[in-house]
């Protein structure tokens, strides 16, 4: 029975590029591979010679690859039924129908009932399922989709970094445009190294203080 699993890191801990890695792998032993995402995350996103909006998924170290894109409505068993997976054949990666394993980065911001879904397919379809995302928001807070993952996943791991005083980072630390920390506001507020800085408790703390 295959499994549904929670890898779980602060901004820059390299989750996105250990999604992508997992991909690789998987289409390296000519395995399919559904990379999605919820629409919330449009950072990497642009606009192709056409027109069309082409939806990325985007390390910080290069690593990117285009992925399926889930909306705030979408049940993602139905999307399933009919989803284009990656596979690769003679070198060349190409669309088929047949999924091996669904890959989904930025996790937390999936809603509950999509993450019940993605358990749904696990259990029924015998696929794994392996999410990537956030564990907290800047104020510490669990993200729905975040918090519904540790709740029903099999398998929860953190991918660890640190922070500048070389101590575990473990808060998504938020900043204004003049870089001063903020404590309060809305929980998604799209952006990366420009906004965000993941920091331990006792800096972050630090920095509230002053």
């Amino acid at each position: 029975m295959s499994k549904l699993y929670f890898k779980f890191g602060a901004m820059g801990s390299s989750k996105t590029a250990n999604a992508l890695m997992t991909r690789f792998n998987y289409l390296e032993k000519n395995h399919s591979v559904w990379l999605i995402k919820p629409q919330t995350d449009t950072r990497d996103d642009y606009v192709d010679e056409n027109g069309n909006i082409v939806t990325v998924v985007k390390s910080r170290i290069g690593l990117s690859a285009p992925a399926g894109v889930i909306k705030e409505s979408d049940d993602i068993s139905l999307l399933f039924k009919t989803a284009m997976a990656d596979i690769v054949e003679n070198d060349e990666v190409i669309k088929t129908n047949k999924i091996d394993a669904i890959i989904c980065d930025e996790s937390q911001f999936f809603s509950e009932e999509q993450i019940d879904q993605l358990k749904y397919i696990s259990e029924n379809e015998n696929i794994p399922v392996i999410c990537f995302g956030l564990r907290s928001d800047f104020r510490t807070k669990l993200f729905p989709g975040s918090k519904r993952l540790f709740e029903i996943a099999d398998s929860i791991n953190e991918v660890k970094s640190v922070c500048e005083c070389g101590k575990k980072a473990i808060v998504n630390a938020r900043f204004d445009g003049n870089g001063n920390i903020v404590t309060d506001g809305a929980q998604v507020d799209i952006g990366g190294n420009e906004k965000y800085k993941s920091m331990c408790w006792s800096c972050w703390q630090k920095l509230i203080n002053k």
